[in-house]
């Protein structure tokens, strides 16, 4: 994490008071001051000291050759000052700076020297910046030694400035051999001296430590929240610090956020200069992030030059983790081999001994590799390794410990063994997940059940049993939905900045291009990303549950729970698409085929319907609905359609009874009604079968409030909603400029059945962000995830509402994501633009029949059953879904 080297105060009057401390509490300030004081004739040892500051403020403003330059000068004035304690200080700062511009042993040299030339309290100041730089160097040992006999000296000497840095660094030791206990004490101790010296920067700097303790802990939110308040506090001071992008790239790489990990650390590294230990720590952190983002040649390449500049600056436990990350690219880039598998196994065993963070990972590479090449001692004994962190460390590292131990059963050829390591290595996967409130954070958080899933998947297959498919398919499908966001209506801040977004975005769309639009365009950046930090740092209620328990008899309870129904669950296995039907209580698994066929052969139809959607269809439009429905339907059920037809046993063919379809996250947009097998049958689509289970027994409110919302713009709207609300006289009605996202939200709280008609927006770039645009503005997702209670039946009559991004196979980031958590049972959505003339028009027969009785899948059904031979129109229908009950 983030340290200040920190350099004394003055002992002489000339030199105005507290000027070298002002150079790591307020630098600007220190650095103007040092510039002025040299304007003047000084005697040698002022002249020592004014260079001193303007070296430290230069070296921590990342410009280290300038530093250097300067600290070089002021070492030559200490020298002809004839002080021997002014001499051992600056080339004290000199060999830190050194050091961290990679020109270790230069720096090593010159601290050895001013070590020696100091005594008494002076010595712990040195000893200090010592320790600071073999810390930096990975030479753990040595730091604490000159560390301890620092602390000792300074504490004893009532030099509460310069223990607190002592103890600032200590604590970063400990925090790096994972002793938690003994690096919070120090800090604790460290914030309370900072603070009582006033010095703003090291404060700073300790509030950026925080981030490493919940870092350490698993605590992602609270992590993200120290970062947040020390980048604020960074920017008032004017400065900023390499380490701070490192650090919050090593954050939301824990969180799953692998891409955007990337992009802070790339962007850190586009304005970082020269070879130091800033710039190697840069690469590595990018390299790290390039692996997780998949990107094997990119990771490759900034860890390769990563080790290259560990070795040069003598960091051989920094060069042993960027050597990891050089073979696990190249693993990922599809190399094998027992080269490559021997490489991986010395890597593995050397970052075991440094206690590295990366020794699980690098074992279960090492693991893999020799497996496959055959090596099964090698390869149990580095999965024995692996495992041993199942129950170590942070929650988000206990999955890949378990996987470790799923690996090794398997190898073993102990099934049962296996299974139970994969259910165990979900549930501290789901652990992890609970702790999170932001729906973004828990979708990307089911990354590290994934594999564990996947692996009892294989089994499944290959033993062809159906019933243990779907039981695993469920236990850790959709997660993320299944627990509510802990913030409402009453998070002020968040709701002021929503209500900021809209106005900025209302302006925009009436905005010309220039100056002015693109300082708009600024202000919406900066609000989206304070709007995302906030709910990122949300901690979840320490009562949240998951209702996919995962136990034995989830499954029975599921097919007791179907009744009529016939379930239809998509899972993906190693590329290939696999249909699980239930009828009655026989459960039948079928081979699709490659589920990237699958989703082209959506993104054909999507087009197909966005075409008719223009309202000019080419000719004979409807055979070619027809075809495409038949083409779609062969690539996402194949065999498995004939089983939605197939009686149940004892009983006759149901032929069009209802069926509930649950795809995979990549497969959640097709347009399902264009398939021959559903067109003609009620059927819903939900993230989990035990979500569409928990759906259907969510009982409706007492009060059966109505609430009905028109936003701007959309031909046709204003007389549907009059013909709507003439079933629901008592119907809360927002037309016009009553149409408010905050009236609308109010509206929609609680509602037993709730109709928005706006235009929509789904945003690829951050779904959550996706919006309906209401007279004030967009009213986005982050919105709707403040009401306490969505409406319990909810129709979208709008633009792709119900298209969601699909994060790993099985989790999403959209309207759903928003709404499930909160209470939405049933909603009605499209899946890509619609027109909206005839939109109209379906949605008044929708609710008719809603009005009586009907679920939203039979509804859905009927209402296209009533369109004759008008391609505009039936495309229109095909394009809505229901999902859920």
């Amino acid at each position: 994490m983030s340290v200040a080297s920190g350099d004394p105060r003055p002992g002489r009057q000339e030199v105005p008071d507290g000027l070298l401390p002002l150079a790591v509490a307020r630098p600007a300030e220190a650095f103007a001051a040092a510039d002025k004081l040299l304007e003047q004739a000084l005697d040698p040892r002022t002249a020592s000291i004014a260079h001193q500051v303007k070296g430290i403020v230069l070296r921590d403003s990342g410009r280290a050759t300038e530093a250097i330059a300067e600290l070089r000068r002021a070492v030559r004035l200490a020298g002809r000052s004839g002080d021997s304690e002014r001499m051992a200080d600056v080339e004290a700062t000199l060999g830190l700076t050194l050091g961290l511009a990679g020109r270790a042993a230069e720096g090593l040299t010159a601290l050895d020297h001013a070590v020696a030339l100091s005594n008494g309290i002076h010595s712990g100041r040195v000893l200090t910046r010592r320790g600071y730089l073999l810390r930096v160097l990975g030479r753990y040992d040595e730091a604490l030694a000159d560390l301890r006999r620092a602390i000792k000296v300074l504490r004893t000497g009532g030099d509460r400035l310069w223990e607190a840095r002592s103890r600032t660094h200590r604590f970063l030791v400990y925090a790096a051999l994972g002793q938690a206990t003994r690096a919070d004490h120090d800090l604790v101790i460290a914030e309370q001296l900072l603070t009582a010296e006033g010095q703003d920067l090291e404060s700073a700097m300790a509030v950026h430590n925080r981030a490493d303790l919940a870092y350490q802990r698993g605590d992602l939110p609270e992590a993200l929240g120290f970062l947040d308040e020390a980048a604020a506090r960074y920017a008032a001071l004017q400065t900023s610090w390499p380490s701070l992008a490192i650090d919050r790239s090593a954050v939301l790489l824990a969180a799953g956020l692998a891409s955007e990990a990337l992009a802070s650390a790339e962007e850190a590294l586009a304005h970082e200069t020269g070879n130091g230990t800033a710039t190697a720590d840069l690469l590595f952190a990018a390299a790290q992030a390039a692996q997780a983002a998949g990107q094997p040649e990119l990771a490759g390449e900034r860890a390769a030059a990563a080790a290259e500049l560990f070795r040069r600056q003598g960091r051989k436990s920094w060069q042993a983790r960027a050597s990891f990350v050089v073979l696990q690219s190249r693993y990922d880039a599809g190399q094998r081999g027992a080269r490559l598998s021997t490489q991986a196994g010395r890597v593995a065993d050397r970052l075991d001994e440094l206690h590295s963070a990366e020794a699980a990972s690098a074992h279960l590479l090492a693991g893999r590799l020799a497996a496959e090449v055959g090596r099964r001692d090698d390869a149990d004994r580095h999965l024995a390794t692996a495992a041993r962190f199942r129950r170590r460390g942070p929650a988000y590292g206990h999955a890949a410990g378990w996987l470790a131990d799923a690996l090794r059963a398997e190898g073993r050829g102990a099934t049962a063994a296996t299974l139970i390591a994969c259910r165990r290595g979900l549930q501290a996967a789901g652990d992890h997940q609970r702790s999170l409130a932001a729906p973004e954070l828990r979708a990307h958080a089911a990354a590290y059940g994934t594999e564990l899933a996947a692996l009892a998947q294989r089994h499944a297959v290959r033993r062809g049993d159906a019933r243990m498919l779907l039981r695993w398919s469920e236990l850790w499908r959709a997660g993320a939905l299944a627990v509510p966001p802990v913030h409402g209506p009453d998070d002020r801040e968040l709701a002021e900045e929503l209500a900021a977004l809209r106005n900025i975005s209302s302006r925009l769309n009436e905005a010309d291009p220039g100056p002015a639009t693109d300082r708009l365009l600024t202000d919406r950046t900066r609000l989206e990303s304070a709007i995302r930090s906030r709910t990122r740092r949300l901690a979840a209620h320490p009562d949240a549950t998951l209702t996919t328990s995962g136990k034995a008899g989830d499954l029975e309870e599921l097919l007791g729970g179907l009744g009529e129904h016939r379930l239809v669950e998509l899972t993906e296995v190693d590329g290939e698409l696999f249909a699980i039907t239930v009828v009655g209580r026989r459960v039948r698994m079928h081979r699709v085929g490659p589920v990237a066929a699958a989703v082209r052969e959506i993104e054909l139809a999507r087009f197909m319907l966005r075409r008719l959607a223009r309202g000019r269809p080419p000719a004979r439009a409807l055979e070619a609905l027809e075809t495409a429905g038949r083409r779609l339907q062969q690539v996402l059920l194949g065999p498995a359609a004939a089983d939605l037809h197939r009686a149940a046993p004892g009983q006759a063919a149901l032929g069009g009874g209802p069926v509930v379809v649950v795809p995979t996250a990549r497969l959640q947009s097709a347009p399902w009604a264009m398939l021959p097998a559903l067109g003609a049958v009620a059927a819903t689509v939900a993230p989990s079968a035990a979500l569409w289970l928990k759906a259907g027994r969510t009982k409706a409110p007492s009060r059966r409030r109505v609430a009905l919302v028109v936003g701007p713009g959309l031909d046709g709207s204003a007389g549907e909603l009059e013909l709507i609300n003439k079933g629901y006289p008592d119907a809360i009605t927002l037309l016009d400029d009553s149409a408010t996202a905050e009236a609308a939200l109010t509206a929609l709280d609680g509602a037993w059945t709730a109709h928005i008609a706006a235009h929509g927006i789904f945003r690829t770039d951050n779904p959550l962000f996706s919006n309906f645009t209401l007279h004030d503005g967009p009213l986005t997702i982050y919105d709707l995830g403040r009401l306490r209670r969505a409406p319990q039946r909810l129709v979208l009559s709008s633009c792709e509402s119900g298209v969601a991004a699909a994060v790993g196979s099985d989790e999403l980031l959209g309207v759903v994501s928003a709404l499930v958590p909160l209470g939405t049972a049933s909603l009605l959505a499209s899946v890509v633009p619609v027109n909206d003339a005839a939109t109209a028009g379906l949605m008044v027969d929708f609710h008719e029949h809603l009005r009586g009785g009907a679920s939203f899948g039979t509804a859905l059904r009927a209402v296209r059953a009533s369109i004759a031979d008008d391609p505009v129109m039936l495309a229109t229908a095909l394009s809505f879904v229901a999902l859920g009950c």
